[in-house]
């Protein structure tokens, strides 16, 4: 575990537990339980939510501006709140029974109060960041809302997906640029921004983000069909299950060999897959190369972050810790 994740836990954490604490009882319930700081009935579990990626990087953002971590702990609230507004909604949408190795919000309080937690997230980040005493809160307010706007794109296209059979690779690639490297973009800058870095460096960070945003996605999706559900948190090929146009996905159905067709024939199939199936819709992916693709292009992605960090100046530990979170999130295992 990269240093800066286990202090992002440890400032984040807590300044979570308190911006949860602001909401109405009945939404707090909620998102308190999706964020695993308590269970369905509301007793505290002693747990933090997530891997805290996101704040580690709000954090590390502030610190490539010449303040302490704890200068960036608003920011990094705001992040995780926006994220996990996306991730409530995202998991009703697709219809997600299972995160985190347990019941989604949605399946455990309804359709209804999961959406009203979501929404109230949302606006707690904003609140977080325009309350705070820098003065530039409402420049990293208007950069988040920014990315959140990226991000419904995004999950908007991905949804159009579901509907289409010719979707291109480039078009998957722009819906992860906006679903989720949009908010990865603006994790590793909004630090800087909120404390008036020049804009030098919070584009330089930013640049860095998108990067390995997309390299996040790339892996996320490979873990989605050859993940193991106690590293992912769902049930194994959950992504083929749902006939997702994922990235790998799209590069097999798009490579042009026999196995695409095939592919593409057993996902437009009339009823749901079997398990047979979607074992052998696996197979066929990493057949036409889809799988190779995506691991290739991960490193790729990995690759272009590390460089965009060479046109600007860091302090050799942050530096360091950045590229240390990049390499752990596509060294993820499946």
């Amino acid at each position: 575990m990269p240093e800066g994740v286990t202090l992002a836990r440890d400032l984040v954490g807590p300044a979570m537990e308190a911006a949860i604490s602001r909401l109405t009882p009945d939404v707090r319930v909620v998102a308190a339980y999706h964020l695993g700081l308590a269970d369905a009935e509301g007793n505290p579990t002693g747990n933090g939510s997530g891997k805290a990626l996101r704040p580690a990087l709000a954090l590390l953002s502030a610190r490539a501006a010449g303040a302490p971590a704890e200068r960036g702990v608003p920011a990094a609230v705001a992040v995780e709140l926006v994220h996990n507004f996306s991730l409530l909604h995202d998991d009703i949408m697709d219809g997600d029974t299972e995160r985190r190795h347990r019941p989604t919000a949605w399946t455990t309080f309804g359709v209804g109060p999961a959406i009203l937690a979501g929404d109230a997230l949302l606006a707690l980040s904003q609140d977080i960041l325009l309350e705070d005493s820098s003065p530039r809160g409402p420049w990293a307010a208007r950069c988040l809302s920014a990315a959140v706007q990226r991000l419904i794109s995004g999950q908007g296209a991905d949804l159009a997906f579901e509907k289409r059979d010719d979707v291109t690779l480039a078009e998957c690639l722009d819906m992860a640029g906006d679903k989720t490297a949009a908010l990865m973009a603006c994790a590793c800058s909004i630090g800087a921004v909120h404390l008036g870095a020049p804009p030098a460096l919070a584009m330089g960070l930013a640049s860095f983000g998108a990067h390995v945003g997309l390299a996040f996605q790339l892996t996320d999706d490979l873990l989605g069909i050859w993940g193991a559900p106690e590293v992912t948190g769902k049930p194994v090929r959950a992504d083929l299950r749902a006939r997702k146009k994922s990235l790998p996905v799209v590069a097999a159905l798009t490579s042009g060999t026999p196995e695409a067709g095939r592919l593409r024939a057993l996902l437009a199939g009339p009823q749901p897959p079997t398990e047979d199936d979607l074992v052998r819709a696996a197979d066929l992916v990493a057949a036409a190369g889809g799988r190779a693709w995506a691991e290739n292009e991960a490193d790729v992605q990995l690759a272009a972050a590390n460089a965009s960090l060479a046109g600007i100046d860091l302090p050799a530990d942050v530096h360091a810790e950045l590229i240390a979170i990049a390499e752990f999130i596509t060294a993820r295992q499946w």
